[in-house]
């Protein structure tokens, strides 16, 4: 049996005849940039992540970027971030000329260790960035409390984790403003880049939406250097269909992890576990082993694609070490990216290819 990764073109194929009224919508309007579709998917994203306002903007890189930005957060300023996520977190934090601060995470989550941010905490520190990696909420109460205790900014990275919820809200409602990415391989995923900035905050919203366009609210009229990063109308019709889907494939995500779940229980593989104040969107079903390498190439000989999110740190990649950075200790990260396996995950999988992944992991490393 050949089982993908991640399969993009059924989610689409279901819902084609709706995608394919949308595109031709736009294409008819002749109007493909910051127009209705845009303005349209803005509402509906904000009102589906419970929040007041959401900016699309053309990735989620750029959605953390302009966060900072607005918030005016920049040279001198640190931000505090978790030492185990993607490289974006921490670019986002060098683009503007600030410094990430890594904190180790917890191990049963993934996510930021609330108890180790206040001995990271320094005079020129001026946000925390928690990640909700995997899909799996981080422990937004906790680092709200030492935020507001420290009087600093709290931006969650949001970009896997599109219909999770925390405490009875949804990702994206849970700080002063939050990050998504559109990248096609996301919960909501658009046909090319794109991202959004969701806040309650009318001045950062507004503040956001002059700067993803070349610094301007009025045409030719530039109040400051901004950038040109705007989600395009194309996209945004796409994202308006697959929206309207995003619980529904949400569920089949979860009924996959719990069977997953059921199915690995009592080996020696360490599994992802969901406490019971969240909902993890399951982006991604992430376990834990001793031997990946041999467990990766035993699998792959059975046609079942793994991957890894993430094999190299970024207090470990070149882009910081070349630069002369240094960095503490972070025993959790360092065992964690030893070890964690990405299994198949998506609405694409049907019962039979999540048995057989069971079946051929267990065997191999149960």
């Amino acid at each position: 049996m050949n089982v993908p990764f991640l399969e993009l073109t059924t989610p689409c194929t279901e819902i084609k005849p709706d995608l394919d009224e949308a595109i031709r919508r736009v294409l008819d309007s002749g109007w493909y940039i910051l127009g209705p579709e845009v303005e349209a998917f803005e509402e509906e994203f904000a009102r589906y992540c419970g929040t007041r306002h959401c900016v699309g903007v053309g990735n989620g890189l750029d959605a953390l970027c302009l966060i900072l930005r607005a918030m005016e957060i920049g040279p001198g300023d640190e931000v505090l971030v978790p030492a185990h996520t993607f490289i974006a977190t921490w670019l986002a934090v060098s683009q503007v000329g600030a410094v990430p601060v890594p904190v180790d995470i917890l191990e049963q989550s993934y996510n930021l260790d609330p108890g180790l941010l206040e001995a990271a905490i320094t005079p020129r520190t001026r946000a925390i960035m928690p990640v909700h990696l995997y899909g799996r909420p981080a422990q937004m109460d906790l680092i709200c409390v030492v935020a507001k205790k420290h009087g600093l900014k709290v931006i969650e990275d949001a970009a896997q984790a599109h219909g999770a919820i925390f405490q009875g809200r949804k990702a994206g409602s849970l700080a002063d403003a939050a990050a998504f990415s559109f990248y096609p391989g996301k919960n909501l995923g658009a046909i090319g880049d794109g991202g959004a900035v969701t806040t309650d905050d009318p001045f950062l919203a507004g503040r956001i939406r002059t700067l993803r366009n070349y610094g301007s609210n009025e045409k030719y009229v530039h109040e400051v250097a901004g950038v040109n990063s705007r989600l395009d109308e194309l996209q945004a019709a796409i994202l308006r269909v697959k929206l309207g889907r995003l619980d529904h494939w949400n569920q089949r995500r979860q009924k996959i992890a719990a069977l997953y779940t059921e199915k690995l229980s009592g080996g020696r593989l360490l599994l992802p576990v969901t406490p019971g104040d969240s909902v993890s969107s399951w982006h991604l079903y992430v376990v834990r082993t001793d031997n990946r390498a041999q467990v990766q190439r035993d699998l792959a000989l059975q046609g079942i694609a793994t991957m890894i999110h993430y094999p190299i740190p970024p207090y470990r990649q070149g882009a910081y070490t070349a630069s002369g950075d240094t960095f503490g200790s972070f025993p959790a990260t360092d065992r964690i990216s030893a070890g964690i396996l990405s299994l198949p995950m998506g609405p694409h999988l049907n019962d039979n290819q999540v048995d057989f992944v069971a079946d051929c992991l267990m065997k191999i490393a149960g």
